[in-house]
């Protein structure tokens, strides 16, 4: 049995192999794997620290011992000075992307593992996510036009060392992941202190996994609701039908129509339109408010609308009518767009993912 036995149909994957010894193991369990597909090895050189080309050099050799075709693929240009780790993680998946189309890989495979899932549920229950946030990384998700693999994610860290040292590979000691001015090495020391009062890693996972059991049955109730009413397809649905499903249908359906005319909102924002639009069902009068892109509107008897955003001076208009309720006027980020491309976009930071996820 191999944790790499799920990708077994693949006709080809992309390893996304830094040269620590998470990736390592990723890299040696694959070469290994019978009956696997066809591999091929990638190092992302961030070019942030003067030994990164010689580690990726480092890894190439190993994949030739391997017998597995690698690259190195190096993120160019100007780095930004705020938000560097979550630019340059957007940078990576850019530059692996395009190189899995090179390939022909339908899949990138990380070696992300258990400890990082425990640091990354930590991280988002710490900015309010929620229950998509909460179910942290998945297994095998979409991004852009591949999907990304984390077999690993039930291993702890020390096993996938235990493995390298026990095979008398080499591996990357990269400094950054001590650097206390990043925040995952923060949430790294915290997590080594709740752990202490029982906390840990597995207990992180498990609450993981039951948030995702959860967010998944409520998108099955959330794609029923949407079947019945119609709102994402055409814009428009019976509001007293709408406001009788549970509050957080009511958001998602509303969030899953917004995000069809204009662009993903945030969390934040969809709770509190969700919250006035149902009030303003409850007492039959007209509602309008903005929110990421899109108009959503109560015509005060039965239609609930849910539109492109006007422009602002068609807006201004829409405010001036005398309705009972002053409209409430929210914004959101809009989500990146994945492209991969060898050089960063801009040097702003990645916009936080929306719908409850960070």
């Amino acid at each position: 049995m191999s944790p790499l036995d799920p990708l077994k149909g693949e006709p080809a994957l992309l390893l996304a192999v830094s040269g620590g010894p998470d990736s390592t193991a990723l890299l040696v369990m694959a070469a290994e794997w019978a009956g696997r597909p066809a591999l091929h090895a990638a190092t992302v050189d961030h070019a942030l620290r003067r030994e990164s080309a010689a580690e990726a050099e480092t890894v190439g050799r190993l994949a030739a011992r391997l017998g597995v075709p690698h690259v190195v693929l190096r993120w160019e240009g100007e780095k930004p000075r705020t938000g560097l780790q979550a630019r340059a993680r957007e940078a990576r998946y850019d530059l692996l992307m395009q190189e899995a189309a090179r390939v022909g890989a339908e899949v990138i495979v990380t070696a992300h593992h258990l400890d990082d899932q425990a640091e990354t549920v930590l991280m988002r229950l710490a900015r309010g996510s929620g229950l998509a946030g909460l179910a942290g990384m998945a297994a095998r998700a979409s991004r852009g036009a591949c999907e990304v693999a984390r077999p690993l994610l039930d291993i702890p860290k020390a096993d996938l060392v235990a493995f390298c040292e026990a095979r008398g590979l080499d591996y990357v000691r990269d400094p950054s992941n001590e650097n206390m001015a990043f925040a995952r090495p923060r949430w790294r020391r915290l997590a080594a202190s709740l752990a202490a009062e029982g906390l840990d890693a597995p207990g992180l996972a498990r609450l993981a996994r039951r948030a995702a059991s959860v967010e998944a049955a409520l998108a099955e109730t959330t794609a029923a609701a949407e079947r019945g009413l119609g709102l994402v397809a055409t814009g428009s649905c019976d509001a007293s039908t709408l406001a009788a499903q549970p509050h957080e249908i009511v958001r998602r359906v509303l969030s899953g129509a917004v995000t069809a005319q204009g662009r993903e909102p945030r969390l934040e924002a969809m709770e509190r339109l969700t919250t006035d639009f149902l009030a303003a069902v409850a007492a039959r009068r007209r509602f309008a408010a903005n929110v990421a892109g899109a108009l959503v509107a109560y015509d005060g008897r039965t239609a609930a609308r849910v539109s492109p955003e006007p422009p602002r001076r068609q807006t201004l208009a829409i405010s001036a009518l005398p309705v009972s309720a002053t409209p409430t006027t929210t914004s959101a980020s809009p989500t990146s767009a994945c492209v991969a491309t060898r050089s960063p976009r801009n040097n702003a930071p990645k916009p936080s993912p929306a719908n409850g996820t960070t």
